[in-house]
């Protein structure tokens, strides 16, 4: 950990990760609020969301933060991927707690600033998640479980270092998980599949009704799709006592041995 917190890249890497997260957020979910404003010249119309244009505003943002912080941060822009990644030893335990922090505080100031700029909104909930009618607890908890299971696993296949198949773009094939994802979940849900996403509306909307289906369905979801990858699907031959050090220090290769290059470690560009 002392090794990591004196790294000046590794708190660029935080701060990308704040940066990006914020950025995805009022994308996103301001793409999903757009909706509720009326139509010039047809104000007598009902517009409903369109749940395809909300998805891919969600993948699309996700992918293009990624190409944009991706050689910085690795672009996790999610805690749940972030602890499949801690799970599957490509991050130290510290770098994992700040990168959450970050997602977090990135997530309620983009929420915040959505909150002003919708503020004309009747009963704006920014976004926040809520079951669907008909849907009950342990439901909306297996949806969330098994939307965000693909999206880790597809991360972790998609950035494994050991593969040398893989062709095009890992940020576009992420944002498209996520947008697969928004597609499953939103009639059910409304999609969280990234804890941090919707601590923020739920947050500034001051509403935590049933929130932690939002938490323990991304957490079990990530972790399950971190030990199905790297134990069933494609086993790594590290050791506890490798795994170990990761997990207190960080990877060796990480981070320059002088300490600042921008030729470190890529986690969302395969290799």
């Amino acid at each position: 950990m002392a090794s990591e917190f004196k790294k000046k890249m590794f708190w660029r890497a935080v701060v990308a990760e704040f940066l990006a997260m914020s950025l995805f957020i009022f994308i996103s979910i301001g793409s999903a609020l757009g909706f509720n404003f009326p139509v010039v010249g047809n104000k007598t119309s009902t517009r409903s969301q369109d749940n395809v244009k909300v998805s891919l505003a969600f993948g699309l943002s996700i992918a293009t933060m990624a190409q944009s912080v991706g050689h910085i941060s690795g672009a996790h822009l999610n805690p749940a991927v972030t602890l499949g990644l801690l799970l599957s030893c490509q991050i130290s335990i510290f770098k994992a707690l700040m990168y959450i922090i970050a997602q977090c505080l990135g997530a309620v100031v983009a929420t915040a600033i959505l909150s002003g700029v919708t503020s004309s909104l009747p009963n704006n909930l920014l976004g926040l998640n809520a079951l669907s009618d008909g849907i009950n607890a342990g439901q909306g908890l297996g949806i969330e479980i098994i939307a965000t299971l693909q999206l880790v696993l597809c991360v972790l296949a998609t950035t494994d270092r050991r593969r040398n198949d893989v062709s095009g773009s890992a940020p576009l094939a992420i944002g498209l998980s996520v947008a697969l994802g928004h597609l499953l979940a939103i009639d059910y849900t409304g999609c969280g599949i990234n804890p941090a996403r919707s601590f923020g509306s739920a947050l500034i909307a001051n509403n935590f009704e049933n929130h932690w289906i939002f938490w323990v369905g991304p957490i079990i979801g990530g972790a399950g799709a971190a030990l199905i990858y790297d134990f069933i699907l494609a086993p790594r031959s590290s050791d506890l006592t490798d795994r170990m050090k990761v997990w207190t220090s960080g990877q060796v290769e990480e981070y320059d041995l002088e300490g600042d290059d921008m030729n470190s470690r890529v986690e969302m560009k395969p290799k």
